[in-house]
């Protein structure tokens, strides 16, 4: 399924019915008076946020929304029926904007926001005799509907975010700890979408949701690579694991710990408050260097104040380790998190 993330729509609310200006008529009432019914409102339209919706492609094949109007009003008192609402379902952790103001942010399954009001019926003229005036001939008009048109922004609602440079490994692990199937290949830029898995720990007594963040790169934060596009998935994760390679040990361009100043560098230019999120840090791919290398590696990041786990998604060995740490961290003092 092909993943859209933003989209743009039209609403249009339906507008109110006329208020009739009718007179009654009839044999044997010598003083039937004013007997116009009211119109109907017009038709509202509604955000609803749904878990079932993973993303936003319904909106890239229908952008335009119309409620209908409210009818207008007859004689003999009789009110106009009002225009039917529409219910617009998105995806939960959709956000609403109008222009660059935020409207809402549906973050929770059937959170619903009236986005756009339909109009008023108009009153009839029975509403306006006096007595100074007992026959008024005029009406009220229903009022206009409202109409918007609104950015939807899905930001994904995850525990965790996979951080980290293009194939260091972050949708290996995601497959090796859930049921997600993202496409793993050995080249940049293999995920193209966020992946969402969620991690089972103990026979499924402990649970986690996981969000594969496509790869970023030096300048994710103005635009370079896929990073800006996906950035926005990483604000809403309670924890983020930070995953390096271990196989970029030697070279002038390349080291675990560079990779891991330059992410960081980009996430506080994208969004000051990510800096505060709690991280763990993960040397992936240690299959694939000597085991000696590990413990220098980790002492780098130490100086720093960094813990630095090892593992190797591919063969599994030091995952159960990375799960447990994720877990305590995100409950910490919880006495079953072993």
């Amino acid at each position: 399924m092909t993943f859209i993330d933003e989209a743009v729509i039209e609403l249009k609310a339906g507008d109110g019915g006329n208020g009739s200006a009718a007179m009654r008529r009839e044999d044997n009432v010598p003083h039937g008076g004013p007997s116009g019914g009211d119109g109907g409102d017009g038709g509202s339209i509604h955000l609803v946020a749904d878990f079932h919706m993973a993303s936003l492609l319904d909106f890239k094949f229908k952008r335009h929304f119309k409620a209908d109007r409210g009818e207008d009003g007859r004689n003999k008192d009789q009110y106009g029926h009002a225009g039917s609402d529409i219910t617009i379902k998105v995806p939960v952790g959709t956000v609403v904007y109008e222009e660059d103001d935020l409207i809402v942010d549906l973050d929770s399954d059937g959170a619903t926001y009236v986005i756009a009001k339909g109009g008023i019926g108009g009153k009839g003229n029975r509403h306006f005799a006096t007595p100074w005036n007992q026959a008024p001939t005029h009406a009220e008009p229903g009022t206009i509907g409202e109409k918007r048109t609104v950015r939807l922004e899905l930001k994904l609602l995850a525990d965790v975010g996979l951080l980290g440079y293009p194939s260091v490994g972050k949708s290996t692990f995601i497959a090796a700890i859930s049921r997600a199937r993202p496409k793993i290949a050995d080249y940049p830029f293999t995920t193209l979408t966020p992946n969402l898995g969620v991690v089972r720990i103990a026979g499924g007594e402990r649970t986690f949701i996981v969000a594969d963040i496509p790869g970023l790169i030096e300048g994710a934060s103005e635009g370079a690579g896929l990073g800006h596009q996906f950035l926005r998935h990483v604000e809403r994760c309670r924890l983020l694991v930070h995953i390096v390679e271990a196989t970029f040990t030697t070279g002038p361009d390349r080291s675990p710990f560079d990779d891991f100043g330059v992410i960081n560098r980009e996430l506080v230019s994208y969004a000051p408050d990510l800096a505060d999120k709690p991280q763990i840090v993960v040397l992936n791919k240690c299959d694939a260097i000597d085991p000696k290398d590990i413990p220098e590696i980790q002492a780098e990041f130490a100086a720093q104040g960094v813990t630095l786990l090892a593992m190797s998604a591919a063969t599994g060995e030091g995952v159960p380790a990375v799960l447990e740490a994720i877990w305590a961290k995100l409950h910490p003092g919880r006495p079953d998190r072993k």
